[in-house]
């Protein structure tokens, strides 16, 4: 997908930016074969006429992906263009704005895809049909549900005796027809068939071979009394509506097939299945699979498996392996000990990195590994010492984003561009220029583009044709991580694909057409992830999703998940994975996601989501905007002038005007005052107690309230039951950096050292929230992509970390124009001031006051409260209300019997002022508070607080310095 705007919850048409995250198709859109007309032969065979060819090794070996075997009678103006129709289960069937008046409804079919129904004439090229009845009675129950999404029509019925057919018919071309009493066609469709194969093969939901599979067989020899083991090669691939379907195996990922296996129907699960005796671990394979396609005909695709478990480059073939098999554990892989360093959800930590950006631009890692899994082996390497120095410090997870094999990124000859680049015009536009001339080329893509969710992405190995090479790496760089003393999670993107229909990357469309996806009133994928829609819905499809997670988890000892666009998912289906997970593995794996609520299944138009306001209870957490736009400044699709008008928490709102603001002043209806920041200070209170819905708080209104009567746009701004359903983050890989948010918003006049205490405000109000933290890979390091709001395709060039603390990389040159243009006027003369770009001192006092960040979280569970209930009694909010100073947050935490408290209490601040600041809380007076440990140390990263912070037993008063975050602890 090509926005990569961050999901948002209350902006324009609430959602209407997050046309979003993670599909990044690389701009194509590729629509349905099963609502619109396809050009198949653009790129295809057309066989001769005779329809049942036996395929050979030759179609095995053909470099085209499908052959057109019968083209189907195309009619450009016909209404079964479109499957409007539903086909809910084997009897009844929904025909959303048809009514019945007249005529009769039909069924016609045809094995080799000749039907013509075309409105005004008798239908032709059917083989056969079946007769319907308009059912009178309501839906049952679980049918309504599922299917209360379509509009008002006609349901009819299949008789009785009809049922038994019902099956074949889903191997063939069917239409569903109106006609009246002379057989003239009043109105036609095609079908959609995801109910009814739902239906039909529910028993293959609890298949437990898909994909392919080593097993051992005994049999006794004649001559000896004894039994030989021997190892079969089995492949199984649900494929209903398949007529008839066969593997090729291939000795490797190039080669010629040397075989070609017939696979059996299994006519309970739709399953197709094939045993061969001999062990073909290590070579490749792929699927003929001659399936009717809705307006192409009678196709024969060539296909990997979706259930792959590795594939030879750019996902030509699948590989064959047994994942337990020795060959491919690297060394301590099976003796590696299970990481402790979380005892709850709470305490997760969370870095996200993108593999290929963690180490290209690396010197100390070895040519070969830049860019690679094998990167995170090299121990010595400055990324690797950087990791470690944070794990020290009490980070606890590296959060990679995709490491599945995702379809963007070449891995056969993607290139590299070579950035001319004169640092004397850092607003230049020649690096912008190249890295888009070759963004479909090169060898960057944040990756969002799933192929096969099962296997591991080949650009990131080696050797992306040895199919056993990409498992072992990555294997390796978990192995590493977790050697580190850190957690491995993954980024997950189970609500779109890269391609459906008979596109050639598409892979789920060509086994099954129309069934993965989901389908809007016409029958075409729906596109609101701006790439097309999975449907975890149906069963098979949730399936795939719960089946490949648990293989991540157990294969690979991922040890949490972050789901793209998670609110696109039932509920039901992510509670069913977080309980197969822990009995599969047999402990907690946690999962968090993107809990946006948009798009065709928004407010649960067609089931309960996976959304922000729908996991209540689940375990399962959300990102949370909240906290996020209060401190940055408004919302994730801002441009133009609103850019630097709506300042943050952190960045000036109201304390600290920038140029626009400033002259706003002078104007009553736009001047920024003291309530607007007392607003913006509410909202990050309600991140810092964690989101939850009953914790009570006075606001700046003077009303005591629940967190959930607090409104957040039209949402309530509390929404959580549990600090462990919410993840809190000011800044991940979609938008503008903090650094470069901050540009925006902060007065020229700013000083570097306070850029770098803003940014640092920032993480510390993540840091002291309950809940998850989260982090961007970068943060610590003041990383800029030189402005770039949505550098999914932006190369490595605007993408750097510089694991040397030298450069940020603001300024080096104007970022890519797709996304940016717009704001050219803005971004270039920012660009060009020297004022702004770090120097590495402040590149180092960033990075060293982040560790003592986590050291300060790390060090007291009193910032990582397990429950709702703990929040509700231990955390006390000072300064609110009407009067309160708006430029300071002040909060205590009770730690008496708590465990791993550390302290009796604690008192933290937040000062977001130039000027520092006193407050006086009669309550904590005669108290034994000192600075926190952390911050009085000697070694401290920021002398701020040991030199001006203080505490007064006498009367209660504390005196902030000026933009700080300080503790002060009492012991036990």
């Amino acid at each position: 997908m090509h926005l990569k705007n961050d999901k948002k919850s209350n902006d324009v048409g609430r959602f209407a930016q997050s046309c979003v995250a993670a599909c990044l198709c690389t701009c194509l859109i590729f629509f349905s074969s099963f609502g619109v007309i396809q050009d198949a032969a653009a790129s295809v065979n057309l066989a001769a006429p005779s329809q049942r060819i036996n395929p050979t090794l030759d179609d095995c070996n053909s470099q085209q992906f499908q052959t057109v075997l019968r083209p189907a009678s195309i009619d450009a103006s016909a209404a079964t263009n479109e499957a409007r129709a539903v086909w809910l289960n084997r009897q009844l069937i929904a025909w959303p704005g048809v009514n019945f008046t007249s005529g009769h409804f039909k069924l016609v079919y045809s094995a080799t895809a000749q039907l013509a129904a075309s409105i005004g004439a008798k239908v032709t090229g059917a083989d056969g049909v079946l007769t319907l009845s308009v059912a009178d009675a309501a839906l049952p129950e679980p049918l309504a549900t599922r299917f209360k999404y379509l509009a008002e029509g006609v349901v009819l019925g299949v008789k009785a005796d009809d049922l038994g057919k019902i099956a074949a018919l889903q191997r063939q071309q069917v239409f569903l027809v109106q006609e009246n009493a002379d057989g003239i066609v009043i109105a036609a469709s095609s079908l959609q068939l995801a109910g009814v194969l739902d239906d039909l093969y529910a028993p293959a939901s609890e298949l437990t071979s898909l994909g392919v599979s080593l097993t051992k067989s005994t049999s006794r020899m004649k001559t000896q009394a004894k039994t030989q083991a021997k190892t079969q090669t089995r492949f199984s691939l649900w494929a209903p509506t398949a007529q008839r379907v066969w593997v090729c195996t291939y000795d490797s990922g190039a080669g010629a097939a040397h075989r070609l296996d017939a696979m059996q129907s299994d006519v309970k699960t739709g399953a197709w299945n094939a045993r061969i005796s001999t062990n073909l671990s290590g070579q490749y394979y792929r699927y003929l699979v001659d399936v009717i396609v809705p307006h192409v005909g009678l196709v024969r695709n060539r296909v990997t498996d979706p259930y792959s478990i590795s594939l030879t480059t750019d996902s030509k073939r699948s590989y064959i392996a047994d994942l337990a098999a020795s060959q491919l554990q690297p060394a301590g892989w099976r003796t590696q000990a299970v990481t402790k360093k979380i005892s709850t959800q709470t305490d997760m930590v969370v870095y996200e990195l993108h593999v290929r950006d963690f180490s290209i631009n690396d010197a100390s890692v070895s040519k070969q590994h830049r860019g690679k899994y094998m990167a995170f082996t090299e121990a010595n390497s400055n990324g690797m010492r950087h990791l470690k120095a944070l794990a020290q410090a009490g980070l606890t997870d590296i959060h990679l984003l995709p490491v599945f094999d995702f379809g963007s990124v070449p891995e056969k000859n993607c290139v590299t561009p070579k950035i001319e680049f004169n640092a004397t015009d850092p607003a230049s536009e020649i690096p912008q220029a190249e890295v888009t001339a070759h963004a479909a080329e090169d060898c960057f893509n944040w990756g969002y583009d799933p192929t096969h969710y099962g296997a591991p992405e080949g650009s990131y190995a080696t050797d992306a044709a040895d199919g056993a090479v990409r498992i072992l790496e990555l294997r390796n760089m978990v192995l590493a991580l977790h050697q580190a003393g850190l957690r491995v999670g993954m980024d997950v993107v189970y609500n779109h694909t890269y391609a459906s229909g008979q596109k050639e990357k598409s892979v789920l469309d060509r086994i099954v057409p129309g069934y993965y996806h989901r389908l809007n009133e016409r029958g075409a994928v729906e596109q609101s992830t701006c790439c097309d829609n999975t449907a975890t819905e149906n069963r098979m499809m949730g399936k795939l999703m719960v089946d490949t997670v648990v293989q991540w988890a157990n294969a690979y000892k991922i040890d949490s998940f972050r789901f793209d666009l998670m609110a696109h998912q039932p509920r039901a289906v992510m509670e069913q994975l977080k309980a197969k997970l822990l009995a599969s593995v047999g402990h907690d794996v946690q999962l968090i996601g993107e809990g946006w609520n948009f798009g065709e299944v928004a407010n649960g138009a067609r089931f309960i989501q996976a959304s922000q306001l729908s996991l209540n209870g689940s375990g399962i957490a959300t990102f949370s905007d909240r906290a996020r736009d209060a401190i940055r400044g408004a919302g994730s699709s801002e441009s133009g002038d609103n850019l630097i008008r709506k300042q943050g928490y952190i960045n000036g709102l109201f304390v600290d005007p920038n140029a626009i603001n400033s002259a706003l002043n002078s104007e009553p209806e736009h001047r920024v005052t003291a309530t607007d920041l007392m607003e913006a200070a509410d909202m990050v209170r309600v991140g810092l107690a964690g989101s939850i819905r009953d914790y009570t708080m006075l606001t700046r209104r003077d009303t005591t309230l629940h967190l959930e009567q607090i409104p957040y746009g039209d949402q309530p701004a509390g929404y959580v039951s549990q600090p462990s359903e919410v993840v809190n983050y000011i800044e991940n890989h979609d938008n503008q950096t903090l650094f470069d948010i901050n540009v925006y918003k902060l007065p020229l006049t700013t000083s570097k050292d306070d850029r770098v205490r803003v940014q640092m405000l920032g993480a510390a109000i993540n840091a002291f929230s309950q809940g998850i933290a989260y982090f961007h890979a970068g943060i610590d390091t003041l990383r800029s992509k030189s402005m770039d709001k949505n550098s999914f395709e932006s190369g490595d060039w605007f993408n750097r970390l510089d694991w040397t603390y030298t450069d940020n990389y603001f300024g080096t040159g104007l970022p890519p124009k797709p996304d940016n243009a717009v704001d050219y006027p803005l971004i270039r003369p920012l660009l060009s001031n020297p004022a702004i770009k770090p120097d590495p001192q402040n590149i180092a006092m960033a990075r060293d006051m982040f560790r003592d960040l986590l050291r300060i979280r790390a060090s007291s569970s009193l910032f990582r409260l397990r429950t709702a209930a703990d929040i509700r009694q231990r955390l006390h909010f000072y300064n609110t209300g009407s009067g309160q100073n708006p430029a300071v947050i002040a909060a205590h935490i009770d730690g008496v019997g708590y465990p791993d408290s550390g302290f009796k209490s604690l008192m933290y601040f937040i000062n977001v002022s130039k000027e520092s600041q006193q407050l006086v809380i009669a309550e904590q007076a005669g108290k034994t508070y000192q600075l926190h440990p952390v911050q009085s140390n000697k070694s401290a990263a920021d002398p701020r607080p040991a030199a001006s912070a203080k505490y007064v037993a006498a009367s209660g008063e504390f005196t902030i310095p000026a933009r700080t975050a300080v503790v002060f602890v009492e012991s036990l």
